[in-house]
């Protein structure tokens, strides 16, 4: 095939993050410099983040057989390469600078993680089994090192190592299913698979085999009931801002894949493939929430949450309806300003670097009097999370309701309200121990170092984004409607 100017500019997000980390490899290279790692890091991904607004021009084209950017590709872009940015930008100040910070080698997590930036790129805009499985590859190697980062850590070695096997595990279930639906429709790219599964009414046994091996592969990644006994440890062990990016970008990536998978081949969600989907829903809603409510840690806590708002999510997908995939953009966008700021908050009170990190309950007793502007912004992410009104995590709840309703799917509907109800409790929680008075103690704003400062502006930011599209969300409804409509 011949490739035009309009290929290269669809393409440019993609190409701009793949030389980034070309340019990053050769600054490590030359000479060790954190800062300057830094900036060419985020340089690279402010640029890949400009270049979406021409490639939505020449959208949708079919960039190659395995790639098609369309204005739902180029959504989910900007939404990794956003989430990409916050965690950099974290990475940065949890690392630190001097005698005080990481006592390894601080560059090569920048390069890492523009890696796995680069696989949730082409994740989201493949259209072809190869393209889905190279880009899920390609995005869950280097957080296996992101993971372990801290190897001198105990738990962030194991954690790494524990997210390393399972996830083979779930690779290996996902090539199985892709060779199961290659032998039953013939084909690898979605739409050919769409046709074979609808030519036939009902998908085969071995077309429905292959799609439920298909979805345990994903559903390892995504940390679905009964698939999430990873998730609170590998939370717990790694890195503040890799927690961050783990819970965002990756999850955000993978997601999206499977919403084009599904929406290209309805059959594939049809049948006995749509009540597992529903089972999986309702358990990790519920066993999220609950397992949720017993945390003293706060990245366990976050990490069993994170089950439970995938499950929210998977009652757009189930629904597949109407205004589903409008839900999930809009959910997906909220819940990755909120969990960037709930880990922010984890990351600014770890850093600089300091052999573990500050995510016991514990640590954040009476934080008010101490950190106030921290305690500001964990406040207002956990309001997002419960979905309280005038924030956006309200409105994320509220459009997939509203899904879950127009398509009378009242099971699902009823385990989101109840599971909704218990996690008000678990995040009043936290948000209570935030404001709690202790002894002898005096209110003061700790001395911030400036890579810290750049982290806590930018927290600020998102915390006023949280109220600002619960108060005003109709910006992300329009963006999202437009990238639902052409995808």
């Amino acid at each position: 095939m011949e490739f035009t100017t309009q290929h290269f500019i669809a393409l440019a997000p993609l190409l701009i993050t793949t030389a980034t980390i070309i340019v990053v490899m050769l600054a490590i290279a030359w000479r060790r410099n954190h800062s300057q790692t830094f900036l060419i890091s985020v340089a690279g991904l402010n640029l890949a983040l400009l270049s979406i607004l021409p490639a939505l021009k020449v959208a949708p084209l079919a960039v190659t057989p395995l790639l098609q950017i369309d204005s739902f590709a180029c959504l989910y872009m900007a939404l990794i390469l956003v989430a990409t940015l916050a965690c950099v930008t974290l990475a940065h100040a949890y690392l630190g600078d001097g005698g005080s910070g990481y006592p390894g080698n601080r560059e090569e997590l920048y390069l890492l993680i523009l890696m796995a930036a680069a696989g949730g790129l082409v994740l989201v805009s493949a259209q072809h089994l190869a393209g889905l499985f190279i880009g899920l590859e390609l995005l869950s190697v280097p957080v296996y090192g992101l993971v372990a980062y801290a190897f001198f850590n105990k738990r962030s070695l194991e954690a790494g190592i524990k997210y390393m096997v399972l996830s083979a595990a779930g690779s290996a279930f996902l090539l199985f299913g892709m060779a199961l639906l290659y032998a039953d429709s013939g084909s690898l790219s979605f739409v050919g698979i769409g046709q074979a599964l609808a030519a036939t009414g009902l998908p085969s046994s071995l077309a429905q085999i292959g799609l439920g091996m298909m979805l345990i592969g994903l559903a390892f990644k995504l940390s679905l009931v009964p698939f999430h006994l990873w998730t609170p440890d590998v939370y717990e062990g790694a890195p503040a801002p890799v927690a961050a990016f783990l819970a965002t970008a990756s999850k955000v990536a993978v997601f999206a894949v499977m919403v084009r998978l599904f929406q290209i081949s309805p059959a594939a969600s049809s049948g006995v493939l749509s009540d597992v989907l529903t089972i999986i829903a309702i358990a990790s809603i519920l066993f999220g929430n609950l397992l949720a409510l017993t945390q003293s840690n706060l990245k366990r806590l976050l990490g069993y949450s994170s089950i439970a708002h995938f499950g929210y999510l998977l009652i757009a997908l189930v629904a597949s309806k109407g205004f589903a995939v409008e839900a999930i953009g809009v959910y997906l966008v909220t819940y990755v300003i909120t969990s960037l700021g709930a880990f922010g908050v984890i990351t600014l009170m770890s850093s600089p670097y300091n052999g573990r990190d500050a995510d016991a309950l514990y640590e954040y007793r009476g934080l008010f009097w101490r950190r106030p502007y921290l305690t500001a912004v964990l406040t207002v992410m956990m309001l997002s999370l419960a979905g309280i009104p005038l924030t956006a995590g309200f409105i994320g709840k509220f459009y997939i309701i509203a899904t879950g309703v127009e398509s009378h799917q009242w099971w699902l509907v009823g385990s989101l309200v109840l599971g909704s109800a218990i996690g008000v409790f678990y995040y009043l929680r936290v948000m209570v121990t935030l404001y709690l008075i202790e002894p002898n103690l005096r209110r003061h704003d700790a001395q911030l170092h400036w890579e810290q400062r750049a982290g806590g502006v930018m927290l600020l930011a998102i915390a006023v984004l949280a109220f600002f599209l619960g108060l005003y969300p109709q910006p992300l409804l329009t963006l999202v409607q437009q990238a639902g409509l052409a995808g």
